[in-house]
This record gives C-alpha cells, sequence and structure tokens, in this order.
C-alpha cells in the first residue's frame, strides 16, 4: 500500500466527512481541520522519504545488495518509532487522533479512538489499494511478455509510469 500525495486531500475530506457525518466528531472548521490532516499524512511522506534516502545511502556506503534494502528501511523505521505498510496506517492514525485532541478545528470528540481507528483505516485502505489495481491492469497489459525476463521488467516500468500519470498519481 502507497500514500500518493495527490490522494492526501481527498483523504482528509473523507476522513472530516465521515467522522462527522457518523457523529463521531464535531467540527468548527471543516476546511482547517483537513488542513491538519493533510499537514500529518505530508509529514508522513517526507518521513518516509528521509527514511528511504537514508537507507539508500547506508546500503552504499557499506556495499550491501539492493535485496537488504526493505529489511534495513523497516529497521530505520523502527528505530524512528515510525511505521511503514500496515504500520504506516496505524502511525498516521494515531498521529491524526493526536491532532484532533490538540486542533481548535475539532470542537468535540464523541466517539471512541478505536471507533474512529476503525472509520479511518477503512478511509486509508480504499486509498492506498491502488497499487494492487495499477499492478493488476499494468500486469493484464503486459501478460504477452515472460515475468522475470529483463524485457518484462522494463515494459513493466514504462507502462506503470503511464498508468500512473493517466491517473494523476505522483510519488
Amino acid at each position: 500500500m502507497k500514500l500518493y500525495s495527490t490522494k492526501i486531500p481527498i483523504i482528509a475530506r473523507d476522513i472530516i466527512k465521515e467522522l462527522t457525518d457518523d457523529g463521531q466528531i464535531e467540527v468548527g472548521n471543516r476546511e482547517e481541520a483537513e488542513l491538519d490532516i493533510q499537514s500529518v499524512l505530508r509529514e508522513y511522506l517526507r518521513t518516509d522519504r528521509e527514511l528511504t534516502e537514508k537507507a539508500k545511502d547506508l546500503m552504499e556506503r557499506r556495499g550491501m545488495p539492493h535485496g537488504a534494502f526493505g529489511k534495513l528501511k523497516h529497521a530505520m523505521a523502527e528505530d524512528k518509532g515510525f511505521g511503514l505498510g500496515e504500520d504506516g496506517i496505524a502511525w498516521m492514525i494515531n498521529q491524526i487522533l493526536e491532532t484532533f485532541m490538540q486542533s481548535k478545528f475539532i470542537e468535540e470528540i464523541y466517539a471512541s479512538d478505536a471507533d474512529m481507528r476503525k472509520a479511518m483505516k477503512t478511509i486509508f485502505k480504499r486509498h492506498m489499494m491502488v497499487d494492487e489495481e495499477l499492478d493488476a491492469e499494468v500486469r493484464k497489459r503486459i501478460k504477452n511478455l515472460e515475468e522475470g525476463t529483463s524485457n518484462w521488467d522494463i515494459e513493466y516500468a514504462k507502462v506503470m509510469e503511464q498508468i500512473r500519470q493517466n491517473r494523476g498519481l505522483k510519488d
């Protein structure tokens, strides 16, 4: 699952809308409350990029194989108390809940943290499942190539980039 920067305003809007429509929170200024959520999500992307760069640099300095990247990045994220993948969703939700407690734009919170977590997790998954959909579409388009070959890898990357551009998805 991946969080795309272009999805951030949409996710923030959906969270505020669903939580207010369900009576879980009362919002004084909807636009500002959405901006609070957007700032959390942008910070997530910034930290994720920072960890990616640090992991790449460390791998290069140590001469580590490319296959070690994921494990190294996860270890660095864990040291920092940062979540990746499913844990990333939990990290973002925790940050949003903390923001709600401090925000002057959230008038009242009526629901439990558990109820709000459940609602937000559903929204995040809906918007972040894009990668699986993209992968399926790319594989469908290049089904005539043998997976694992260099031609397949090159064509996969090319078609993925085209589809992302067509859908307005940026990293």
